[in-house]
């Protein structure tokens, strides 16, 4: 099971920023649109974000206008930059390809959003 490794979680107060980062093997990430899902406690793992290997970008309503994807295709990572969180967007975050695919979650990182 190939695994895709995230990092940059943490404790942040309401209004502040983290960015999240996700190094994936170059087998995949070179030829796979990429996306950030999130597992908040008690719910379903749900889409947040997405970009193509060409940079073309989607976000879940939920975080349009706050996160911002991007992708390094020269180091084989993809990031999240969140702002302006929200005690709702706690929750584990996992990279994947997009669509997912079931070998391919890792860890996730976890993001708290509290005062």
């Amino acid at each position: 099971q190939v695994q895709l490794v995230e990092s940059g979680g943490g404790l942040v107060q309401p209004g502040g920023s983290l960015r999240l980062s996700c190094a994936a093997p170059v087998s995949i990430f070179s030829v796979n649109d990429m996306g950030w899902y999130r597992q908040a406690p008690g719910k379903q793992r749900e889409y947040v974000a997405s970009i193509t290997r060409r940079g073309r970008t989607n976000y879940a309503d939920s975080v349009k206008g706050r996160f911002t994807i991007s992708r390094d295709n020269a180091k084989n990572t993809v990031n999240l930059q969140m702002n302006s969180l929200k005690p709702e967007d706690t929750a584990v975050y996992y990279c994947n390809v997009q669509p997912p695919n079931w070998n391919y979650w890792g860890q996730g990182t976890q993001v708290t959003v509290s005062s």
